[in-house]
């Protein structure tokens, strides 16, 4: 029974892997779905959420069953209750791939990132991706160490989210009200994408050491 259980434990563990990289490939491609003005790759991201939800939903069902049959305690409970946490972060990411190519869709035959603007979404879209790359790994090898440095990547993307805010700021923009609406969103939807990857890697630190990613780093800056 207790091999049964571990298994089921582990099982939830690659279910959250597998998530964590369908969400991955979503931004990626919904980010070229959007600066290609690629519908039916939109559509393909758009119907793959689909699974994305799924998969939420027999993680969420699995650990709740777990919780009903064998009450779990201390190690055990954190592993589950720390993963519905985090399916919930992952599903919301999905939400965010989405809603990337549901704009490509929305200005469909037009493209709603300006040229000029084009290099600055790539790479917010590239970053959004190898954060999110970075989660699984981190998913996988409870890496604490590996866990932290996304924060640390997550400022590139708060940098790049200030960039697109400048040049909708300048007195030189002239792609109209829409489009500043259309690179606000997507600015947003990116940002957000990486905060929930970010989220992801600290309910992995809470994991492994039963502390929070915040009260780790108070604890040793106090040390130093």
């Amino acid at each position: 029974m207790r091999d049964a259980y571990h298994e089921e434990l582990d099982s939830i563990g690659e279910g959250l892997v597998d998530m964590a990289r369908l969400v991955g490939s979503a931004i990626g491609r919904a980010t070229t779905s959007i600066l290609d003005a690629d519908l039916k790759l939109a559509e393909s991201v758009i119907a793959a959420d689909e699974k994305v939800d799924d998969l939420q939903r027999d993680l969420e069902n699995r650990a709740i069953a777990l919780l009903a049959r064998q009450q779990p305690v201390a190690t055990d409970l954190r592993i589950v209750v720390t993963s519905l946490r985090m399916s919930a972060d992952l599903e919301r990411s999905g939400d965010l791939a989405q809603h990337v190519a549901k704009l490509t869709r929305l200005r469909f035959p037009d493209n709603a990132v300006p040229h000029d603007l084009h290099a600055t979404i790539l790479e917010m879209g590239q970053l959004a991706q190898r954060l999110m790359a970075k989660a699984a790994e981190v998913i996988v090898t409870k890496d604490v160490d590996l866990a932290s440095q996304l924060e640390q990547d997550d400022d590139a993307m708060d940098l790049l989210h200030r960039t697109l805010f400048q040049h909708l700021m300048d007195d030189r923009w002239k792609h109209g009200i829409e489009t500043a609406v259309d690179v606000t969103l997507l600015g947003r939807y990116y940002e957000r994408f990486a905060d929930h990857a970010v989220s992801v890697a600290k309910r992995v630190i809470y994991l492994v050491t039963g502390e929070h990613a915040d009260e780790l780093g108070a604890a040793t800056t106090q040390e130093a």
